[in-house]
């Protein structure tokens, strides 16, 4: 058996301007033909999980093409007609049994709202409509009907922070695998109730959504049920299927299929107002951080989550802690201009800087900080463990840490780089245990690196490209009604 692999995965925030083009893929991650298979081999993502899969169960790889970039706004036109155009072309030069490839779910491009069910179109065209595709989703796809459609099989991440993604690869390995052998024929439905979820009551540990994975897991043991994924969605796409979902796939049976996506869809929208969960204002939750026992008290600064898309040089908490006089706080901020003055001064030297308001004051005014800088760095570091995006190399571009005296920590870097490892931190020579406070630029998919050193979280309801409120944004495109939007 010889299966191609590869992907295409972007999480498009349709409200922010920074679009991704092509030099943002190259910054994350752009690789073609076997050239990807050493990037993405020993990584905790589902394309490390198809690597694997091919030993597991016995067939050939053939790799194709594979595309990652930060979450920003939409994909250029320009680089999605190239990256698909590629993917294309080399499916069809390799002409495989099978393909299993890595989508994200919630990628938009200035023409293609749905940007994921038209590049499975495409995939599907090249390939015909005999070759078995078994395709992976992060669970905050926005899944629309075309994409079960065109598909053999859909598999999502079922945990968020996201760290069962080399996992669920392996399960769509093994699926391909029992559809190439004849052992099963997998279909899949999708249904859709008529919801958006907010990120924080999208974590997977928390309740109601722990309940639902529950339950989720429990459908998957029904006799024809091959697999089940609960999808919480991106709220941040202002586009027709946006929304939670559920994926179910079974052994030739799409009426089995639609009843326990159906069902668990129900189960969904009955427990809708528990999974919208509100949080603190800024100056309450810094007078609450600096008030805490347990330090460190983690902020999470949810309007300027550089995982949903947004800037990263957001000061609404920063300039918040400074007003307070705040002692002892490690803060990160995307800021190359800063950078680039550090590197001037050397390290010893002091320096001006001016940071925040690359959006215009929607993630809080630029301010102007100085400090000492204390070092340089090349922004590099690998991270061993499963943690959200399963990256194991890791690149936040030059950075500078800057030292604002009491113990204020100021970190500058000049690539947008979510928190997702604590590696950010210990690449510098900073011990995150030994602070006060930390600021946060995220919403759930931290946890898995910050977590266990955090004494305190702290989630924050700031303003935003990300804010954690959807009644901040104006949708035009969505279906309606949609709750809680009405």
């Amino acid at each position: 058996m010889r299966v191609a692999i590869g992907g295409f995965m972007h999480e498009s925030n349709t409200f922010a301007p920074l679009p991704a083009d092509l030099a943002r893929f190259r910054e994350g991650s752009l690789t073609y033909g076997s050239s990807l298979v050493p990037i993405w081999k020993d990584a905790h993502h589902e394309v490390g999980g198809f690597i694997e899969g091919a030993e597991r169960f016995g067939f050939a790889l053939e790799p194709v093409a594979m595309a990652w970039a930060t979450p920003a706004g939409p994909v250029s036109d320009e680089f999605y007609e190239h990256f698909t155009s590629a993917l294309c072309t080399g499916l069809k030069l390799a002409r495989p049994d099978g393909v299993l490839l890595a989508l994200h779910g919630a990628m938009v491009t200035p023409t293609h709202p749905d940007a994921d069910a038209e590049t499975l179109r495409r995939v599907r065209a090249a390939l015909g409509p005999n070759v078995p595709l078994a395709v992976t989703l992060d669970f905050h796809a926005n899944v629309s009907p075309q994409m079960a459609a065109t598909a053999n099989a859909l598999v999502g991440y079922q945990t968020y922070p996201h760290v069962d993604q080399r996992e669920r690869g392996v399960v769509a390995a093994q699926l391909l695998s029992r559809a190439l052998k004849g052992e099963v024929r997998p279909v899949c439905h999708v249904s859709k109730p008529p919801m958006l979820l907010n990120l924080l009551g999208q974590d997977t540990a928390r309740e109601p959504m722990a309940g639902l994975m529950r339950a989720a897991r429990a459908a998957e043991q029904r006799l024809g049920v091959l697999s089940v994924s609960l999808m919480a969605g991106f709220p941040y796409a202002d586009v027709p299927d946006m929304g939670a979902s559920v994926i179910a796939v079974t052994d030739g049976n799409p009426e089995l299929a639609k009843q326990v996506a159906d069902e668990l869809g129900a189960a969904m929208w009955d427990v809708r107002e528990q999974l919208n969960v509100s949080c603190p204002s800024p100056e309450e939750a810094v007078t609450r951080a600096l008030a805490c026992d347990a330090p460190p008290a983690l902020l999470i600064d949810l309007g300027d989550n550089i995982g949903g898309g947004s800037a990263g040089d957001g000061t609404v908490l920063l300039q918040e802690l400074l007003n307070k006089h705040a002692k002892g706080f490690v803060v990160v901020l995307h800021a190359p201009g800063a950078v680039a003055q550090a590197k001037d001064v050397g390290v010893g030297g002091t320096v001006t800087v001016r940071v925040g308001g690359s959006t215009g004051p929607l993630h809080g005014p630029t301010l102007s900080v100085r400090g000492l800088v204390r070092s340089i760095h090349d922004g590099k570091w690998l991270e061993a463990e499963a943690r959200h995006g399963g990256r194991r190399q890791n690149d936040q571009g030059h950075t500078a840490v800057l030292d604002l005296a009491d113990g204020k920590v100021l970190v500058v870097n000049s690539l947008r780089t979510p928190p997702f490892s604590l590696g950010q931190l210990t690449s510098l020579g900073i011990d995150p245990r030994l602070a006060k406070v930390i600021v946060v630029k995220a919403a759930v998919a931290y946890k898995a690196a910050y977590a266990p050193v955090g004494g305190t979280i702290i989630e924050v309801d700031t303003p935003g490209l990300t804010a954690i409120n959807a009644a901040r944004f104006e949708y035009k495109q969505i279906r309606k009604p949609l709750y809680p939007l009405g």
